[in-house]
């Protein structure tokens, strides 16, 4: 079996699996002996899934199965996830603790009771030392916001002494309070509430300060009014949530003084957040060592260490053991004890200085991306502590922004932004979006994300401590996010300094129409206005739509370079264009003429061809009828016999007949037939030498699709620019069409219409008769499509006949 792991694509299972494999056999106390010679039998049900049937798969079969499931059998997509597998050493240690635990649990109890106490006991112990949390008892469990919810039912039992036995009625008299810094994560109050039962009075939110200190730091002096409040109303203040590292800027509360405050009014201090884990290294800062003084912590080790599927872990101190049991702090069963098992592994195969080494990496490689931040005068960093700070939030700001700022610096520019028009930092917002998610494209390994903070906006935050570890990231990939971000930072510029423009010269074009959109990352968005007079608003709307998709079409084949779309998947606003973000280059008056110009020419054309078609098809019926006439007085004129093909031949070189009948052409302009003397006289002047004219409007050979357009080094001139979108496809209707069989017109046929007012007809017309177009010009002539000549020809040979006798 060991030969077939070793030959599975996926490194992490077939590991797995081998180290499962060797570790059964090393706690087995003796081999397992396959009775061959008893005969078992097979029950084959057809309501049976079939991998049950029989007496099972092999555990490599298996595995495979699970790897197929995971990753797919498409090998591409397999090779593109084998960089959120590299978990090492330390990951296959607690994935092996997961097994292990399962095994463990079928010892005798005695035997589990004591293994369990020692793997409990020897965790809870270095990891209280390891965080500086001494004299702590530990909670491990799979949800990290599990713990906080169990010392809230401590709390609550220690605090009301009936309520074991009396329940939420002992609540009604003196309704507790739970209070929750504003900055905490989203949900966490509710989710305390919904769980214990309470209503969400109980819960109260702290403001956050908004004019000194930091903006994400709990107002103290607030909380402190808001305690008073609640005692004198008749309440109970339980518990306060801060925060060591908020979610969203790594920011961390005042817990010395939030202790102090705590204290005084006899209330549970919790504390959680990703800056809890410096608490390992040498060097601690004065804010984040505070927590050490506080009743309760929690700490994801998961992320932090890289080890998959390890439990988070909740530090408390208290000294009543059946009030924790009562609470589910603690459990006299010895399988949930296991929890830890895993942990118990990954610690022992890191030990002290591969935890100290990892988190200490983290905040070098934060502190790496700081120090080439200070020098993009477009980006503002908000960093609480420059020496070991494993998160870091940036941002970029307007022109009229630009300045070093980081620090102590960032609070003052943190008010200034705050003054801001809410136009301005709306457009701000979309722009950090939208760096946000093409970094994170563009370095998938640095692992940056967008998050929205209540005074700054949207920011970009790098917290390698959460993700350096599962996705291996390296100094190399933060030098690539920092050439990334340079590279990001002149179109951004640009953006902003043609946007103005931009609007201002769709306002002076009448057939555009300019789209406020502040949350578009880009140059801005318009809507072709067209000239429809059509009652029917539905019919307007599939016409306008009709009108936006060719032109968006036309201007993606204009310029591959600029982005444009139909904005939002679900936006406001319709049958809009909207065009993203551009470099300084670009010719915004060409571009907004370009837009009109093609707009112009798409709409004249659709309503070209719409008239068209109703010309022609009253065209084509009179046309039927007069023709009808026209054999009705043949035949009269003729006679019968001359119609019979023989007969008929015989009759005619006897004693040829002069047909009054005249030839016909029908043009597609007038929608009606003509005589085709004019054709014979033009095509008897072309016999004689004479060239027809030529005509005078200058044509510029179109641009190919995906040239490079808009842009200032080759502007050119309106005229010029009208002509090369409008010619089209004149080329490709030279030459003479044939129009045969009966009447009718096939497919919608697209009609160019330059500047002599011809014609151009993209489809095939049938009509049994001489069709010629009408108009002026040589041009228009020669494509008039000559049909089978039966009267002209008759006509012909008797001349013939006439001049040799």
């Amino acid at each position: 079996m060991d030969a077939s792991l070793e030959k599975m694509v996926d490194p992490t299972l077939a590991e797995m699996g081998k180290n499962l494999n060797e570790a059964m056999k090393m706690l087995e106390d003796s081999q397992r002996e396959a009775d061959e010679e008893r005969e078992k039998k097979k029950y084959i049900r057809k309501d049976i899934p079939g991998p049950l049937q029989g007496s099972g798969q092999n555990m490599t079969a298996i595995l495979q199965l699970v790897q197929n499931l995971m990753h797919g059998e498409d090998e591409e997509e397999l090779q593109s996830h084998r960089r959120l597998q590299n978990i090492g050493e330390q990951g296959h240690m607690s994935l092996l603790g997961h097994s292990l635990a399962a095994y463990i649990s079928v010892l005798d109890k005695e035997r589990l009771r004591k293994l369990t106490t020692r793997i409990l006991s020897d965790t809870t112990l270095w990891l209280c030392r390891l965080f500086r949390y001494e004299n702590g008892s530990a909670y491990y469990h799979e949800d990290d916001r599990e713990g906080l919810l169990k010392v809230c039912k401590l709390i609550i039992h220690s605090n009301y002494d009936d309520y074991a036995t009396e329940g939420f009625n002992v609540l009604h008299n003196k309704s507790p309070v739970l209070y929750i810094s504003a900055a905490s994560r989203t949900g966490l109050g509710q989710y305390i509430c919904n769980q214990l039962g309470l209503p969400i009075s109980c819960m109260c939110s702290v403001p956050c300060n908004t004019m000194f200190g930091s903006q994400h730091q709990m107002d103290v002096a607030l909380l402190e009014r808001l305690i008073k409040d609640d005692i004198e109303c008749g309440k109970l203040p339980l518990l306060l949530v801060a925060n060591a590292g908020t979610p969203g800027a790594g920011h961390t509360d005042k817990l010395a003084r939030l202790k102090e405050l705590c204290s005084q009014f006899k209330m549970w201090l919790h504390v959680e957040g990703v800056n809890l884990a410096t608490l390992t290294l040498g060097y601690v800062s004065s804010s984040v060592l505070a927590a050490t003084k506080c009743d309760s912590m929690t700490l994801t080790l998961g992320p932090w260490l890289g080890l998959p599927a390890v439990p988070a872990v909740t530090l408390y101190r208290h000294e009543d053991p059946s009030l924790s049991l009562a609470a589910g702090l603690t459990t006299s069963q010895p399988v949930e004890k296991l929890r830890a098992l895993p942990l118990w592994l990954s610690l022992q195969y890191l030990g002290h200085d591969g935890i100290v080494d990892r988190i200490k990496y983290a905040s070098q490689l934060s502190q790496r991306l700081l120090e080439n931040l200070r020098k993009l005068s477009s980006i503002r960093t908000s960093v609480e502590d420059e020496f070991n700070s494993p998160v870091l939030v940036f941002r970029f700001i307007q022109e009229h922004l630009k300045s070093a700022l980081d620090g102590a610096q960032y609070q003052t520019a943190a008010v200034q932004e705050s003054t801001k028009d809410s136009n301005e930092r709306e457009t701000d917002d979309a722009l950090n979006r939208w760096l946000g998610e093409q970094l994170g494209q563009l370095v998938p390994t640095s692992g940056v994300d967008v998050v929205e903070l209540e005074d700054e906006g949207a920011c970009i935050r790098f917290s390698p401590l959460m993700t350096a570890a599962v996705l291996n990231t390296t100094p190399e990939h933060v030098d690539q996010l920092v050439e990334c971000l340079k590279a990001k930072i002149p179109i951004l510029i640009s953006t902003l300094q043609l946007r103005e423009e931009f609007k201002q010269e769709v306002y002076q074009t009448p057939a555009l129409t300019y789209i406020e959109d502040l949350s578009w990352p880009g140059l801005g968005a318009i809507r072709y206005e067209i000239n429809n007079e059509e009652p029917d608003p539905e019919k307007q709307l599939l016409a306008m739509e009709k009108i936006t998709t060719r032109l968006l079409k036309k201007l993606k084949e204009f310029d591959s370079d600029l982005m444009f779309s139909t904005g939002p998947e679900f936006g406001s606003e319709k049958n809009c264009i909207y065009i993203g973000m551009v470099a300084e280059t670009l010719d915004v008056p060409e571009l907004v003429e370009t837009i009109a110009a093609t707009g112009k020419e798409i709409e004249e054309s659709s309503k070209l061809l719409e008239n068209m078609t109703e010309v022609v098809r009253k065209g084509i019926i009179e046309a039927e009828q007069q023709l009808q006439k026209a054999n009705e007085a043949k035949l009269l004129e003729e006679g019968v016999l001359r119609q019979i093909p023989v007969v008929g031949s015989v009759l005619n070189w006897l004693s040829p007949v002069r047909s009054s009948v005249k030839g016909r052409s029908f043009s597609l302009a007038g929608g009606s037939l003509e005589s085709t003397d004019k054709l014979y006289a033009l095509k008897a002047q072309a016999s004689e030498g004479t060239p027809p004219p030529t005509p005078t409007a200058s044509r510029t050979k179109p641009k190919s699709p995906g040239q490079k357009l808009f842009r200032r080094s080759s502007r050119a001139s309106v005229s010029d620019m009208v002509s090369e979108t409008s010619v089209g496809h004149t080329e490709e209707m030279e030459g003479s069409q044939t129009i045969t069989g009966t009447t009718r017109l096939e497919g919608e046929n697209e009609i160019h219409k330059s500047s002599e007012s011809s014609v151009q007809l993209n489809g095939d017309l049938e009509h049994p008769g001489p069709i010629q177009p009408e108009g002026k010009s040589d041009e228009n002539r020669s494509n008039v499509q000559e049909v089978h000549q039966t009267s002209e020809s008759a006509e012909a040979q008797d001349l013939e006949k006439e001049d040799l006798r």
